[in-house]
């Protein structure tokens, strides 16, 4: 089911949503036009998102994303319910989002999770890199953490075929940046105060950064020849981290 913060479950457990923003994509034959659009930027191709009645996480149904190789068979699903947060999202701003790959992440660059900064004009970026999970700003090609090898080993692969817990967060004010894989923080996924070496410290070059993130899109973006099948489920957002259980309260980070 589709939902905001204080709405009850489909389900019939009526637990409170206290995210500000959540999604299960259960009790729904397609998806909610009013809160997602279809979007290609740049070009379109061969790369297709739907709703898939087939497979969930928490439930039986989540947004199957059909991810073509090459650059102009892009696709993303945009949140477009998240305006209801404001022209600006919140600072800081929590995502949760569980998603399952067909296959693990490639040696090339890819993106799945994209966030305009409205500030720079461009977007924030989390995909793939050298088969880990890396953040990638547009603007200035900027990766985190850096693609070293002791960066690498500092970020961790996605499973094929298996559904697992995301979560990230980014607080413009502090120009901090932190994210967590099934529960337990990425140290090579995370920007804060202290530069470290082989981690954030080619991010931190960028002294002014401080997006103004006004959406969030899911889907896939290859720029070599790297396919792949994607599905996203029980998505939540808000002002406070909101961990993996599917049913999102906020707690601390």
């Amino acid at each position: 089911m589709s939902g905001t913060a204080g709405a009850t479950d489909s389900a019939g457990t009526g637990s409170a949503r206290s995210a500000d923003y959540w999604d299960s994509f259960e009790s729904i034959t397609a998806l909610d036009s009013t809160r997602y659009e279809t979007v290609t930027p740049s070009c379109s191709g061969t790369g297709t998102v739907a709703l898939d009645t087939t497979t969930g996480h928490s439930g039986s149904q989540a947004v199957r994303v059909q991810g073509a190789g090459g650059y102009c068979n892009h696709v993303f699903l945009r949140a477009s319910g998240l305006g209801a947060l404001g022209a600006t999202l919140p600072s800081p701003i929590f995502v949760r989002v569980f998603v399952k790959v067909s296959m693990p992440l490639g040696a090339g660059h890819t993106t799945f999770m994209a966030m305009h900064d409205m500030r720079e004009d461009k977007d924030l970026r989390l995909g793939g890199q050298n088969e880990v999970l890396v953040w990638n700003r547009e603007s200035d090609d900027a990766t985190l953490p850096e693609l070293s090898p002791t960066g690498v080993a500092l970020s961790k692969a996605l499973s094929g075929n298996t559904w697992q817990c995301l979560e990230w967060m980014i607080d413009s004010d502090k120009r901090e940046l932190r994210t967590w894989l099934d529960g337990q923080a990425i140290a090579g996924l995370t920007l804060d105060a202290e530069p470290t070496a082989d981690v954030d410290r080619q991010w931190q070059r960028k002294t002014d950064w401080q997006p103004q993130l006004v959406d969030l899109r899911l889907g896939w973006e290859s720029y070599r020849e790297q396919a792949n099948t994607l599905w996203f489920d029980d998505l939540a957002v808000g002002k406070a981290r909101v961990g993996c259980d599917p049913d999102p309260s906020p707690r601390s980070p």
